[in-house]
C-alpha cells in the first residue's frame, strides 16, 4: 500500500461491518436449506458490496470487506476445520454471552483443507473498490478460543502453534494476490490467561516472511457490545514492542480516552491505529467529538504516526448507526486536518542545501477558515525549530485565485500580524 497517497490522519475500519437487516433474514433461510449455491453466493457478494459502498460514501480512506462472509468475526472458521467435534454449549438460557457459543473439542490434528477463505474474500474485494484495502484475519489465539485441545494436543498452546502455519500460508497467498495491508485480530491477548511473551511469538510466527504492512488489533472483546478482558493496555508493554507489526490498533473511545498517552511506550517505528469512535454505544458521535479525541491523541502521537478508526468492528450495531458513525469519523478527521495539517514535513528544510531559503506556506488557501495572527505565529514558531530565521520567508500555501476577495484580505492581514508577533518575540 502506498502510504504517500493517503492524507495525514488516514481513516479506516477495524474489520467487521454492520449486517443489513435483510442479510439476517437470508441467513435464516440458508440455514433452512431454502437457498441454492448461486443464491448464497449472491447474498454474500451483495452484502460485501454494501459494506464497501457505505465506507466509500462516508469517505473512509482504507476500506475492508466488512467481514460479511463471517459470523461473529471468528465463529464461522470452525466450519473449515477438520478433526473437531461439537460439544454442548455451556449455557443455553438467558442473554447471549461469552459462555453461549458452541464449543468444540479436537479429536485429531486439526486441518483446514480449503484454507481460511480469506484469499477468496480479498479477490472479490479488490475488484469492487479502488481504495486501499485492509485485509483482516483472526490470530491463532482467537481462532481457537472455542476449540479445546482434547486428546489430540498436549495443551492449547500446541494447537495455536499449529495454526500459525495455517495462518502464515494464508497471508503469503494473500500477498501473492496483491494484498498490501494485513491486520491480525487478537482480542484474546487481553482475554486468555497465559504468557504475553508467548502470544507475541505466536503473532510473529504468523507474519514471518509475509511482505506487507502489518497491523495487530487488540481490544477487550465485543460480544453483544460487552468487553471480556480487563480494559487496560499498560501491562502489555514493553512486550508489545516486540511484535513484528507496523501498527497497533487499540480502543480508546469506549474507555473515555483512557491511556491516550500509551504511544509513549511504543517503539519509535510503530503507528497507532486509535479507536476514536465507540462501537459499544448507540450514542452517535459528532464530528467535533471525533476531532476532540484526535486532538488529545496528537498531544502524544506524531500526526504521521496516527491512523483513526473505530474501537472495534461494527458487527454488533445496526447499519444506520454504523453509517452515521463512519461519517462522523471522516468529518472529525477532516476537521483536524483542516486546522493546520499538523504542519506535515515542517522539518523539510533539513534536506535543503545550506544556501537555499524556504518560502513556507503558513496560510491555508484551500480553506474558508480565516487564520488568526496566533495561528500564523504558531506555525512559524514550529518552522523556526528547523529553519534559521534569516532563511525563512512567510507566504500562503498557494495563490488566492480560488477564494473570495474578502477572505483573501483577512488571511493576508493574519499573515502579516502573525509575522509581526514572531518578529516581536525575536526582538525581545
Amino acid at each position: 500500500m502506498d502510504s504517500d497517497s493517503l492524507p495525514i490522519l488516514p481513516t479506516s475500519v477495524v474489520g467487521s461491518y454492520a449486517y443489513p437487516g435483510w442479510l439476517l433474514t437470508a441467513l435464516e433461510q440458508i440455514e433452512q436449506d431454502k437457498y441454492g449455491a448461486t443464491d448464497i453466493r449472491e447474498v454474500y457478494d451483495d452484502a460485501v458490496s454494501i459494506a464497501i459502498l457505505d465506507q466509500e460514501r462516508a469517505g473512509i480512506d482504507i476500506v475492508s470487506d466488512g467481514e460479511m462472509r463471517r459470523w461473529y468475526f471468528v465463529q464461522s472458521f470452525t466450519k473449515r476445520m477438520t478433526g473437531i467435534v461439537e460439544e454442548p454449549p455451556l449455557r443455553k438460557t438467558g442473554l447471549y454471552g461469552y459462555d453461549s457459543p458452541s464449543r468444540y473439542r479436537a479429536v485429531e490434528r486439526v486441518t483446514f483443507p480449503r484454507g481460511l477463505g480469506i484469499v477468496e474474500e480479498y479477490k472479490f474485494t479488490r475488484t469492487h473498490t479502488r481504495r486501499p484495502i485492509k485485509v483482516t484475519c483472526p490470530g491463532p489465539l482467537t481462532m481457537t478460543i472455542h476449540v479445546r485441545p482434547g486428546s489430540a494436543y498436549k495443551n492449547r498452546l500446541e494447537l495455536c502453534w499449529q495454526l500459525t502455519e495455517v495462518i502464515n500460508a494464508e497471508l503469503r497467498a494473500l500477498v501473492s494476490e496483491g494484498a498490501r495491508f494485513i491486520q491480525l485480530d487478537e482480542p484474546s491477548f487481553a482475554i486468555v490467561p497465559g504468557e504475553l511473551d508467548e502470544w507475541v511469538r505466536l503473532y510473529n510466527a504468523c507474519v514471518e516472511g509475509v511482505e506487507a504492512k502489518h497491523a495487530l488489533h487488540i481490544c477487550f472483546g465485543n460480544l453483544a457490545s460487552r468487553p471480556r478482558g480487563k480494559r487496560s493496555y499498560g501491562w502489555m508493554f514493553p512486550a508489545l514492542n516486540d511484535v513484528k507489526a507496523d501498527q497497533l490498533v487499540l480502543e480508546f473511545a469506549n474507555r473515555e480516552m483512557r491511556e491516550s498517552d500509551i504511544w509513549r511506550r511504543f517503539d519509535g517505528e510503530k503507528e497507532l491505529g486509535a479507536g476514536v469512535v465507540d462501537i459499544k454505544s448507540f450514542y452517535v458521535e459528532t464530528a467535533e467529538d471525533v476531532a476532540e479525541r484526535t486532538r488529545e491523541l496528537l498531544q502524544y502521537v506524531p500526526g504521521e504516526k496516527l491512523h483513526l478508526n473505530p474501537d472495534c468492528g461494527f458487527f454488533q450495531l445496526p447499519r444506520w448507526i454504523s453509517c452515521l458513525k463512519l461519517k462522523a469519523l471522516v468529518k472529525g478527521a477532516r476537521l483536524v486536518r483542516g486546522e493546520n495539517r499538523e504542519m506535515r514535513e515542517s522539518d523539510i528544510w533539513r534536506r535543503f542545501d545550506g544556501e537555499k531559503e524556504l518560502g513556507a506556506g503558513v496560510v491555508d488557501i484551500k480553506s474558508f477558515y480565516v487564520e488568526t495572527a496566533e495561528d500564523v505565529a504558531e506555525r512559524t514558531r514550529e518552522l523556526l525549530q528547523y529553519v534559521p530565521g534569516e532563511k525563512l520567508h512567510l507566504n500562503p500555501d498557494c495563490g488566492f485565485f480560488q477564494l473570495p476577495r474578502w477572505i483573501s484580505y483577512l488571511k493576508l492581514k493574519a499573515l502579516v500580524k502573525g509575522a509581526r508577533l514572531v518578529r516581536g518575540e525575536w526582538s525581545d
